[in-house]
């Protein structure tokens, strides 16, 4: 066993290497420049933006040649240090994510955890009422294929704008600031309604479906029928099929608590939710390589942890697991 997690450390940090790599270059490929683009707010003499040119690509490291670039991006990297946002300046990129993080947090956590939990349960439960599967869980394939854009657009519309219910935009009220009163913490839980309902209900609706193919398939799987020839009860097979059913749940699951940090780019658009999502937008379009790369290694770490964990929770969950290692380091 420990021959093959140190197997897993070694693909996991070479993985690591290869996609920072990939996030450091990716931006510098992009056309444009960063520095005009930060240069286009401010008005003067040419010779004066010529030299406010020089000024700040000193200040962010780009008046070098681009291996240099690299190099002093890796030790600044394992020195904490993401750099400086271009967009944003002089706001660090660390502060930004650290900022955005949350945000992400408060919406996707409960979106992803509710909906795994209610989808599931609802999935093996309509694999075996038969009017149930015909009716109702049809609407479960509708959700699934349901853009997240187009449905948050339709709540805001819905519930937002005709109806006056719930804010469509930010995060909280544009005239408060964030504070423990529950003026703000009710502010902050409307503006969330809506974004978090848009998430819920396109989750549900391909748990549910998952499960419920998987469910039928144990159900039809040689074991099912061996138990149910011995005698087994039925709850009893069910329950064997459900521990099955769930693994490539779970694999679902640890993915997207892996890319919370992601954010819900689109729905963050729709709704002016200022998560990372968000951010990766504004960056890209203000080809603000820094935040760009900040962001999307943020993101490279936390799918390799969710992947890294996902190991752990298969030799933990699924014995056969637990075998196959063992066969294996013979």
């Amino acid at each position: 066993m420990r021959r093959y997690f140190g197997r897993k450390i070694v693909v996991y940090l070479s993985t690591f290497f290869l996609a920072v790599t990939i996030d450091w270059a990716i931006p510098r490929f992009m056309p444009g420049n960063p520095i005009l683009n930060l240069l286009t707010r401010v008005a003067g003499r040419p010779e004066t933006v010529q030299h406010m040119y020089n000024y700040y690509s000193r200040i962010f490291g780009l008046d070098i040649p681009v291996w240099k670039q690299y190099i002093n991006f890796w030790i600044a990297l394992f020195h904490g240090d993401l750099g400086t946002s271009v967009l944003m300046f002089p706001q660090k990129v660390t502060a930004i994510i650290m900022r955005a993080v949350p945000y992400d947090i408060f919406l996707l956590v409960p979106a992803i955890l509710l909906s795994f939990y209610a989808g599931n349960k609802f999935g093996a439960f309509a694999a075996r009422t038969k009017w149930l599967d015909n009716t109702v869980l049809p609407l479960g394939y509708m959700l699934t294929a349901t853009p997240y854009m187009w449905l948050g657009i339709l709540l805001a519309w819905s519930l937002g704008i005709v109806a006056g219910i719930f804010p469509i935009a930010g995060a909280y009220g544009f005239n408060l600031q964030p504070s423990l009163s529950w003026v703000f913490i009710l502010s902050l839980l409307e503006h969330w309604f809506l974004p978090f309902v848009s998430l819920f209900l396109v989750y549900f609706g391909g748990w549910a479906i998952g499960m419920r193919n998987m469910i039928i398939y144990e159900l039809e799987a040689d074991y099912s029928h061996y138990l149910e020839a011995l005698g087994a009860p039925r709850s009893l097979v069910r329950k064997y099929a459900y521990r099955n059913a769930i693994l490539p749940q779970i694999t679902g699951l640890a993915l997207q608590l892996g890319v919370v940090v992601a954010g819900a780019l689109v729905t963050e658009v729709v709704f002016s939710y200022p998560g990372i999502g968000y951010w990766i937008l504004q960056a890209i379009q203000n080809q603000d390589y820094f935040l760009i790369q900040g962001c999307f290694l943020f993101i490279i770490i936390m799918v390799l942890i969710a992947n890294f964990i996902i190991d752990i929770v298969y030799v933990i969950v699924d014995p056969r697991t637990r075998l196959g290692m063992v066969g294996g380091s013979a």
